[in-house]
């Protein structure tokens, strides 16, 4: 048996409807539904299951990430699986498979998954962590979501955030116990993948299964209005990275960010209002800090 855990505001809210496509794949006969808002333990929700049956999770990276968070502590041996059905796909983009493939086995990839704890409260994140103007364009779009209900087209919220909206800020960046400065930053991501805000490549060589366990830090600093309307399309191709003299990218396993003001943040597209700083550490480091 199937069991679909199914997200009904993803897609735009066609969560559920995404999710009865399955019925192709698998037949009507060898499924069930279950509305991922309505589960209040996924640890007994698995231990209900036969050994034999297999999860399938519908929805996007905001999904995967609350299916994370929620299942957290959770011994999974069952068979996890992932079918999109979400406007952001970074997940599949980071693992190069295309959205509209049939649904992939996860497990290797929803365990040793590094945290980030923002104003004291720690959780879970699968792909990246967006401050700066990454947040702004989130926190914008949840207006005119908010507003509409329509989906939303963040380009032109990301144009008019470059041209005169966003207000670059100075950081203080501290990776592994050493501290960096930066002034005038435009985005400042950790990343777990290479993607993230809708197939951005903030980091191309991040590799989320990476031994070291390292996250990656990608800064963009110093640069003018006008030639960032040349530079930014370039992170969608990885191709920043060549402009050495404005982006720097860092590693390590413990990596905290404070801004000199108050930002948006975003985590694997959930907004957080109102961040000076956050820090992430890898599964590794976290190992490690528990057992001291």
């Amino acid at each position: 048996m199937y069991h679909i855990l199914y997200n009904p505001f993803a897609g735009n809210g066609r969560g559920e409807a995404q999710a009865h496509r399955l019925d192709e794949i698998y037949g009507k006969d060898n499924v069930e539904y279950h509305n991922m808002t309505q589960i209040e333990s996924y640890g007994d929700f698995f231990a209900r299951l036969p050994d034999d049956d297999k999860a399938v999770v519908v929805g996007g990276d905001g999904t995967l990430n609350r299916f994370i968070n929620a299942a957290e502590g959770v011994d999974f041996r069952h068979e996890i699986l992932y079918y999109a059905a979400g406007s952001g796909n970074d997940f599949l983009k980071d693992l190069e498979i295309d959205k509209n493939s049939p649904p992939i086995p996860i497990n290797k990839y929803i365990v040793n998954l590094p945290f980030v704890t923002i104003n004291g409260k720690t959780s879970r994140f699968l792909n990246g962590i967006g401050y700066g103007l990454d947040g702004y364009c989130c926190e914008e779009g949840d207006k005119i979501r908010k507003n509409n209900g329509k989906p939303i087209n963040y380009t032109p919220i990301a144009l008019k955030g470059l041209l005169y909206d966003f207000k670059p800020v100075d950081a203080e960046i501290t990776i592994d116990g050493v501290k960096h400065t930066f002034e005038k930053i435009w985005i400042a991501p950790a990343m777990h993948g290479r993607f993230y805000g809708g197939g951005v490549m903030a980091a191309p060589r991040q590799d989320r299964l990476n031994e070291e366990g390292t996250l990656s830090v990608a800064v963009m600093r110093n640069l003018g209005r006008l030639k960032s309307l040349t530079v930014f399309p370039t992170l969608y191709k990885g191709n920043h990275v060549k402009h050495t003299d404005i982006v720097t990218i860092m590693t390590g396993k413990e990596i905290t960010v404070s801004f000199n003001r108050p930002t948006a943040l975003q985590i694997d597209g959930e907004t957080v209002k109102n961040v000076t700083s956050y820090t992430v550490t890898s599964a590794k480091k976290a190992a490690v800090l528990s057992a001291e």
